[in-house]
């Protein structure tokens, strides 16, 4: 629709490895004056007789600076009607106004100001919409085990963990190895990503879980990014997500994986994995075919007949866990 080339046009945001220029945070109280401004913004825009809900997501990028990726009929998982989402740069002012500038798909000057938790869009002097910022929680989040489950973390211990750590707040901390191993099962896992404004791409919140110690889903701070495969959500370098469910950093964000191993007559494969994952309580793989002669990239463990473990990779970023449990099929 018009109205939302109207908005926010010309975006673009870098997804470029760089060394982290700081140290990343891991306890939102402690976090920039830049992190209150990041986030989920959602309303309706009216411009004559049109209206269309718009969602937007504002993205820190350190030093005052941010990006706005704009998504029309709202946010990913949330109404998002899949087309390309446009973005803009913005930078914040002495008075912490941060102001996203750009034009309208006319040539019109168009722009976005952000302060005091909400997001006002214009078009030259006209508000067309007021967009208030949300905090959404996956509806899965604090889920149970059910009867039978295994309970891998609950932040009372380690025991499950070969050489793992526990931090100050009772959280798993990343680098470990379950001492168990499964074949096929179904696995909840809550993880929280670092807020790194001036880091990067790989750089930016990095770790991944490993399925039998074999097939990673990444985990990464990638909040209003393309959603690639080796991006949050993806089957690294086998499949990218089909939406970018990524939450802002230091949100509590879940998987929800259904895997089912590989099946062997002796040492034939005749059957590769599969899996089901849903990140944030969506769908972002759906029975997916998992390479059966091959494991994904840095798994600590080869393809293969015998049960693995669950892996959470440390990749030098301070990734944190909750609430891990894993129920066999």
């Amino acid at each position: 629709m018009r109205i939302h080339s109207t908005l926010l046009s010309g975006f673009c945001l870098l997804c470029v490895a760089v060394s982290n220029a700081q140290e990343p945070y891991t306890d939102p109280a402690k976090a920039d004056a830049d992190f209150a401004l990041q986030g989920e913004y959602s309303g309706v825009v009216t411009a004559g007789d049109e209206q269309l809900t718009l969602g937007v997501q504002v993205i820190a990028l350190g030093k005052g600076k941010f990006e706005a990726v704009g998504y029309r009929g709202g946010l990913p998982g949330a109404g998002w009607d899949g087309n390309e989402p446009n973005r803009n740069q913005g930078e914040k002012s002495e008075d912490g106004v941060v102001t996203f500038a750009g034009k309208s798909g006319d040539g019109k000057p168009a722009k976005g100001v952000l302060k005091d938790g909400t997001l006002q869009i214009f078009l030259g002097d006209q508000r067309l919409a007021e967009l208030k910022k949300v905090e959404r929680k996956s509806e899965t989040l604090g889920m149970k085990p059910p009867e039978g489950a295994k309970v891998l973390f609950d932040g009372t211990n380690v025991e499950h963990w070969k050489g793992g750590q526990m931090s100050d707040d009772k959280l798993l901390m990343q680098g470990t190895t379950s001492h168990d191993e499964f074949g096929s099962h179904r696995l909840h896992i809550e993880f929280r990503l670092p807020y790194q404004p001036e880091a990067r791409g790989q750089g930016r919140g990095n770790s991944g879980i490993y399925l039998q110690g074999r097939y990673e889903c990444q985990m990464l701070d990638s909040f209003g990014l393309k959603g690639l495969q080796n991006e949050c959500g993806g089957l690294y370098s086998v499949k990218a997500p089909d939406l970018n469910m990524c939450f802002p950093p230091l949100s509590w964000q879940t998987y929800d994986i259904d895997y089912t191993a590989a099946k062997y007559e002796g040492d034939k494969l005749v059957a590769n994995p599969r899996v089901t994952i849903r990140h944030n309580g969506v769908v972002i793989h759906n029975d997916v075919e998992l390479p059966g002669e091959r494991n994904t990239t840095a798994a600590p463990k080869k393809a293969g007949p015998e049960k693995g473990p669950i892996y959470l990779q440390n990749h030098g970023n301070p990734v944190r866990y909750r609430n891990i449990w894993v129920v066999e099929k």
